[in-house]
């Protein structure tokens, strides 16, 4: 294994960043409530179900807001 390589429970392992309901919601400009259903219907970001936990991933929540991108009002 190379010098460069990071490993699990190294001290520069990147651990993905992980938001709550309320810190998402705010970041998408949405009400916590819209995040809460759109969970219900499954079109909302994908989640992490910890215990009673709810916990979005940073990058899934970029990669989910540009799967949303739409160039005309006319595209599903």
């Amino acid at each position: 294994m190379s010098s460069n390589s990071t490993q699990v429970g190294s001290p520069t392992a990147r651990i993905p960043a992980l938001l709550t309901s309320k810190e998402t919601a705010k970041y998408l400009k949405v009400s916590s409530s819209w995040l809460a259903k759109a969970r219900m219907r499954g079109d909302g970001p994908p989640y992490i179900k910890m215990g009673r936990a709810i916990r979005y991933n940073e990058a899934a929540i970029s990669q989910w807001v540009k799967s949303r991108q739409r160039l005309s009002t006319s595209e599903a």
